[in-house]
């Protein structure tokens, strides 16, 4: 399987070039210049050439706060963008893997949301994901939708790497405790991802594995739950730490909303793809470590 992946400094593009000989699948990373989301001319050529049995699009305007002031880049990158990776898949006849967010909720149901639940995003960022969405249904008949959150990873920028830097530094960070998702690694996300194509290309004709799903880790937890554990696997393995002072949203404010709640119901992709990710924290032990490791080989360079 030789899968063609849009985006090659996400957290999800890198955790797939690394999880792909594990799956016995190739997967080649296409970027920029060769291929940008904000210039949709060339995507389809790029796509074309590159060539493959499947197109994940894992690229994405994620500055969410930035989005804010920047409505319009957002949307072409992660809304008309979309669409035209989506239409040069059915060009090419090969399924289409979209990854999308919690933030198209709004985040006041008292329950994981399920994939059929209204839709209601608060600002610019999940707007523009929303609109990804339904670009790709409309152009892609053969198509999988992804719903993610709260994804970390030993790559880019995500809280767990901002954590550990923090920690660095100080004895006691604030953080928002009246936010609950569901932590999820991208090299899970990963892992998931190459079994859903893998089935989407066994069973061309079955129709329940195409469509919306939601994807995350196992399990829930507040931001300030989340940082109490990064800090408590970091400590173990000889790395920063910092006491947990639990804050309010209100006491954090941003230029975007955030969901109050993050959760998602996954039932679905298991069901139809047989999909489970594993529990977040037995993810995120072997990425602090991995994290951890890293910066002490850094520092003896």
């Amino acid at each position: 399987m030789r899968i063609i992946v849009v985006g090659k400094e996400g957290q999800v593009a890198r955790a797939l070039a690394e999880r792909a000989r594990a799956h016995g699948a190739q997967a080649v990373l296409v970027g920029r210049p060769k291929l940008d989301l904000a210039d949709p001319s060339g995507i389809e050529d790029a796509l074309i050439e590159t060539g493959g049995d499947v197109i994940v699009n894992a690229a994405a305007y994620t500055a969410v706060d930035q989005a804010e002031s920047d409505p319009e880049l957002a949307e072409a990158i992660n809304g008309i963008g979309a669409g035209v990776v989506a239409g040069a898949a059915t060009a090419m006849n090969v399924p289409v893997i979209h990854l999308s967010t919690d933030y198209v909720f709004d985040g006041t149901a008292d329950r994981p949301y399920r994939e059929d639940d209204p839709v209601s995003p608060l600002g610019a960022y999940g707007a523009s994901k929303l609109l990804g969405e339904e670009a790709v249904a409309a152009e892609a008949e053969n198509h999988v939708i992804l719903r993610t959150a709260w994804v970390y990873s030993p790559f880019g920028k995500n809280f767990v790497k901002t954590m550990l830097r923090l920690a660095a530094d100080r004895e006691e960070l604030g953080v928002v405790a009246d936010q609950y998702g569901s932590p999820t690694s991208a090299l899970d996300i990963a892992d998931g991802i190459f079994a859903v194509g893998r089935n989407l290309l066994e069973k061309p004709e079955d129709r329940s594995l195409r469509g919306l799903f939601h994807m995350t880790g196992t399990g829930s937890a507040s931001w300030a739950e989340f940082a109490t554990e990064i800090f408590t696997l970091s400590a173990r393995f000889g790395g920063p730490s910092a006491k947990v002072r639990s804050i309010a949203t209100a006491d954090y404010p941003t230029p975007a909303k955030r969901p109050a709640n993050s959760r998602l119901d996954c039932s679905k992709l298991k069901q139809a793809h047989g999909v489970v990710l594993p529990p977040w924290r037995s993810s995120l032990e072997p990425c602090v470590k991995r994290l951890i490791e890293e910066a002490r080989k850094e520092v003896a360079r």
